[in-house]
């Protein structure tokens, strides 16, 4: 994805509506970490940094590719134990693109679920989840 990439909504009466794929990724972050049996989302090293100083990333494990007039959603998240993988999956799907159509108006081509660890209940198993 081009860091100069925006995303153009049309004109609006007083001018130019522009959304920066950052924003994206923050919106569907956010709606992602909201379902019930996402535990958590896994970000890289750049996030993981901001944390460590004590900035919250909301856009941490979303990947957003804007080409051809096609926006692709790429999501990275670890699943509670015991919840059903592909229910979970399928509503942090529906509640991506819900979120954007109503904040952004954007109708999304794909939203790709990568159920990448477990999180487990328990206090040890808390702090290492397994990561597949």
């Amino acid at each position: 994805m081009n860091d100069n990439q925006m995303l153009e909504m049309g004109s609006a009466t007083l001018g130019r509506v522009e959304i920066a794929p950052e924003v994206i990724e923050v919106i569907a972050g956010i709606a992602a970490a909201e379902v019930e049996g996402v535990s958590s989302m896994r970000g890289n090293l750049a996030s993981g940094i901001s944390e460590i100083i004590g900035k919250k990333y909301h856009g941490k494990g979303v990947r957003v590719d804007l080409s051809d007039d096609r926006i692709t959603i790429d999501v990275y998240i670890l699943v509670k134990f015991g919840k059903s993988i592909p229910t979970v999956a399928g509503n942090v799907q529906d509640n991506i693109r819900q979120a954007l159509l109503t904040m952004t108006g954007l109708e999304l081509s794909e939203v790709n679920v990568h159920v990448v660890g477990v999180q487990f209940d328990t206090k040890a198993e808390q702090e290492a989840p397994i990561e597949l």
